[in-house]
């Protein structure tokens, strides 16, 4: 998967500014597959989309994901590093393909960011989490399984689409507490581009100032002479 350009990386920014944060994984899944049909994303396994947003990112601005979460216990900061690529799993052969199996007496699908969208307004995390498995399943009653079935259709989903839920295990420094962080993959993509486009707009800023050069021009320079302009233009 090849890196954005610096006009594909703004484009990408002002169309997701002001999106929905599941639409807007939409855009970048768009973005980072090409070659799947645009209208057919938000019906894609989530898994899918994640691996499509976590490699464009490894593109963009390498495998390295630094972050911090809050000790859900005492509150304390804890800072976290990992390789996008450990949370890779072996791709599918056509990952269009929906991804279906039999647990606990239903017949489910993975879900996808349509799915999340649906019950995105709901407050209630317990019966969003039944309604979202309402929509996924394809044969059966879900709203008759217990806890102990819904937990084996829980781990089915899991098993089904491994990486639609990203977490990572982390211990607190202060207190001790174990717990899995929640990793939204869009989000964590969203948040680089929305730095680094910051940082092309102040660039091109200072270059069209001093030069008089248009945004295209500036950002069809190398890195490294839009670096040497832009040191030059600060030693003037």
């Amino acid at each position: 998967m090849r890196a954005l350009t610096g006009s594909e990386l703004l484009s990408l920014w002002e169309h997701g500014a002001s999106r929905h944060a599941l639409d807007r994984s939409a855009l970048l899944a768009a973005a980072a597959r090409p070659d799947w049909p645009a209208e057919a994303i938000a019906d894609l396994p989530l898994g899918a989309v994640n691996a499509s947003l976590l490699q464009l990112r490894a593109a963009c601005f390498g495998a390295r994901i630094d972050g911090h979460a809050d000790c859900p216990r005492c509150g304390q900061r804890l800072a976290f590093a990992l390789d996008a690529r450990e949370l890779l799993a072996p791709a599918h052969d056509d990952d269009l393909t929906p991804r279906e199996a039999e647990v606990a007496g239903l017949r489910v699908r993975a879900p996808s960011l349509r799915d999340l969208a649906a019950v995105a307004a709901d407050a209630d995390a317990e019966r969003a989490a039944r309604e979202l498995l309402a929509r996924c399943t394809l044969a059966g009653d879900a709203a008759r399984l217990d806890e102990a079935a819904l937990r084996a259709v829980e781990e089915g989903l899991d098993a089904l689409d491994p990486q639609a839920d990203l977490a990572l295990a982390l211990q607190c420094v202060a207190c001790g507490h174990a717990d899995l962080v929640q990793l939204d993959a869009g989000q964590l993509l969203w948040e680089e581009i929305e730095a680094r486009a910051l940082v092309l707009l102040r660039e091109v800023h200072h270059l069209a100032s001093a030069y008089g050069w248009s945004e295209a021009q500036i950002l069809a320079l190398t890195p490294a002479r839009r670096a040497s302009y832009l040191a030059m233009v600060g030693a003037a």
